[in-house]
C-alpha cells in the first residue's frame, strides 16, 4: 500500500510574482518569444515533431519487437532504405539491445553506423525513419517520419499573451518523508513517481499549491522534478488533460516557475504518446491565463 504523506503548509504568506525591472523583463520577454518561435518551427516541420509521429507500438507482455519493411515485422517500415527484416528491439532491464538482423541492415546513434548497440531510452535512426525506444516502465516504439501526413494538419501553436504576473520564484517545500504516488497516463497506464514536495504561492490574492513530482522512469535524472497541473482554463481555452511547467533550479532549494513556459502533454498533438494526467491535488481554481492554449482552438477557428 502506498504511504500518504502530509503535506506541511507554512503559516506564512507564500510569495506573489516576481519584480523585474525594464531591461529584466525586455530581455527575459525575447527568450520566451524566440523559444516560442522556435518551437512553432519545430512542430511544423522537425524530423521529431509531434506531428511527425505516425506509429507507436507496444511490447506488452513482449521483450523483443522485429522492425523492417516486410508485412511479417511487429513495425513496418515501408520504404526501399529498409531491409526487409531490418532490426531487432530487445528490452534489457532498463535498456534496450538494437541487433541487425539483414546482413547489410545498419542503423545509426548519433552519427554512429551501427549493427548492434545496447542504449538506454533514446533514438535511433532507420533509413529516413526516427525509432524512439520508449521506456517509461511501459517500454514502445514510436516511428517518426518526415514525410508524415500530419504536417499537412499544422495550424501553429497559439499562446497566452506573455505576462509576467505569472512569474514566480519560489522554495521548493520538501517532503520530509518522500514518498511514491501513482500517476495515471492518458494510455491507461500506471507510472510512478516521488512526491518531492510543494510549491506554494499567490495568484490573483488566492493562495496556491502545487506538487512537484520525479517520475521513476529510466532516463529521468534525479533533480529531473515536474509540475503536472490543471487550472480554471482546462477545457475551456487550454488543453483538457492539463498542462506542464518545468520548474528551474535557482539553488538555496529555490525555483523559477514561469506560467508563461506551461505547455501541453505531446498528447495534445497526437495519439501515439502516454502522458502523465495532473493529480487531483494540483488542480488549482485560479484562471491560468499564461503560457500555450489549446491546440484544438486553432481547428476551430480555421473551420470558421
Amino acid at each position: 500500500m502506498l504511504a500518504l504523506a502530509a503535506s506541511p503548509r507554512d503559516t506564512s504568506a507564500p510569495p506573489g510574482p516576481v519584480k523585474l525591472s525594464p531591461s529584466e523583463a525586455d530581455t527575459v520577454r525575447r527568450s520566451i518569444e524566440k523559444d516560442r518561435a522556435d518551437t512553432r518551427q519545430w512542430l511544423k516541420s522537425g524530423a521529431t515533431s509531434y506531428l511527425a509521429t505516425v506509429a507507436r507500438v507496444e511490447f506488452l507482455q513482449r521483450m523483443r519487437l522485429t522492425v523492417g519493411r516486410d508485412r511479417s515485422n511487429d513495425v513496418r517500415l515501408d520504404d526501399p532504405t529498409v531491409r526487409p527484416h531490418h532490426l531487432s528491439v530487445t528490452v534489457v532491464g532498463d535498456s534496450f539491445r538494437v541487433e541487425a538482423l539483414d546482413d547489410a541492415a545498419r542503423f545509426k546513434v548519433k552519427d554512429a553506423d551501427l549493427r548492434a548497440a545496447t542504449v538506454g531510452p533514446s533514438s535511433i535512426v532507420i533509413g529516413r525513419f526516427t525509432v524512439r525506444l520508449s521506456h517509461q516502465r511501459y517500454p514502445a516504439l514510436i516511428v517518426f517520419d518526415p514525410k508524415s501526413p500530419r504536417f499537412a494538419s499544422y495550424k501553429g501553436i497559439a499562446y497566452f499573451p506573455i505576462d509576467f504576473g505569472w512569474r514566480y520564484v519560489l522554495p521548493l517545500t520538501r517532503n520530509p518523508h518522500p514518498d511514491t504516488v501513482v500517476i495515471l497516463s492518458t494510455r491507461g497506464f500506471q507510472r510512478r513517481a516521488v512526491r518531492e514536495g510543494w510549491f506554494d504561492f499567490v495568484a490573483g490574492g488566492t493562495r496556491c499549491r502545487l506538487e512537484a513530482s520525479r517520475l521513476l522512469e529510466p532516463g529521468v535524472g534525479e533533480g529531473d522534478i515536474g509540475v503536472f497541473f490543471r487550472d480554471a482554463t482546462t477545457g475551456k481555452g487550454t488543453y483538457e488533460v492539463g498542462r506542464y511547467l518545468d520548474p528551474v533550479a535557482l539553488g538555496d532549494g529555490h525555483y523559477l516557475l514561469d506560467f508563461n513556459l506551461a505547455y501541453n502533454p505531446a498528447c495534445a498533438y497526437s495519439e501515439h504518446y502516454n502522458c502523465p494526467i495532473p493529480p487531483k491535488a494540483n488542480r488549482l481554481k485560479v484562471a491560468v491565463r499564461a503560457g500555450e492554449k489549446d491546440p484544438h482552438t486553432l481547428d476551430q477557428a480555421k473551420a470558421h
